[in-house]
């Protein structure tokens, strides 16, 4: 149930990241057609933004999945212990 979880909420983690981005380019969009004159500022902003959430995310992800990957351990653990168990 712990590795359905994981991957349940890394999906959720990368559709939230996207989704986050997807607003932050639109915002960065519509500001620079009503203020050109700051389009530069804005674009550049917006770029380090972008970076920012995708480092979080990819941060997220590799934790996600050491953490995924230390749950298949547990349960492997797990059913050997009671394979031996029932075999005594």
């Amino acid at each position: 149930m712990g590795i359905m979880g994981i991957g349940l909420g890394m999906g959720i983690l990368v559709f939230g990241a996207a989704f986050g981005i997807g607003k932050l380019g639109a915002s960065a969009t519509e500001a620079m057609a009503r203020q050109p004159e700051v389009a530069g500022k804005i674009s550049t902003a917006a770029i380090i933004l972008a970076a920012l959430i995708e480092g979080f995310t990819f941060f997220a992800i590799i934790t996600a999945g050491g953490a995924g990957d230390k749950a298949v351990e547990a349960a492997k653990q797990e059913a050997t212990a009671r394979a031996e168990a029932a075999k005594h």
